[in-house]
């Protein structure tokens, strides 16, 4: 059996979805264009800090979360009119929760070069 890695996974995503700079994020989330989602583990925003006007849907739950006909929906939690913009720690799991989004039949979906890392030198608030 042949197992592909997760870099193979990611990589591969990345061909897929849109790829946005933090600076470019920042925009979207000043003109209220998008929903900026957050999908840390709790304990990652706990220890690191949470982004001022960030969603947090844990990586684990997003499809569930995501998914109008899950029973664990979260019913006005997301403006579905506007972009999804996914972050995590360092880019990796917002890539594959992004293709994750696209695979479901989101449209407007990105997610942030370098996540939380390279944002919070970029002008994002945190709390």
């Amino acid at each position: 059996m042949t197992i592909k890695s997760s870099q193979n996974l990611v990589e591969e995503a990345l061909k897929e979805i849109n790829t946005i700079s933090p600076e470019d994020a920042l925009k979207k989330i000043n003109d209220n264009k998008c929903n900026l989602i957050d999908i840390r583990d709790i304990r990652e925003l706990q220890n690191s800090g949470k982004v001022e006007n960030s969603i947090h849907i844990p990586r684990g739950m997003l499809e569930f979360w995501m998914d109008p006909n899950s029973a664990y929906f979260k019913e006005g939690k997301i403006d579905m009119d506007k972009e999804l913009v996914l972050f995590c720690a360092g880019g990796l799991r917002s890539a594959l929760g992004a293709k994750s989004l696209k695979d479901m039949g989101f449209e407007k979906v990105s997610h942030i070069d370098g996540g939380f890392g390279a944002m919070k030198n970029k002008g994002f608030k945190i709390t």
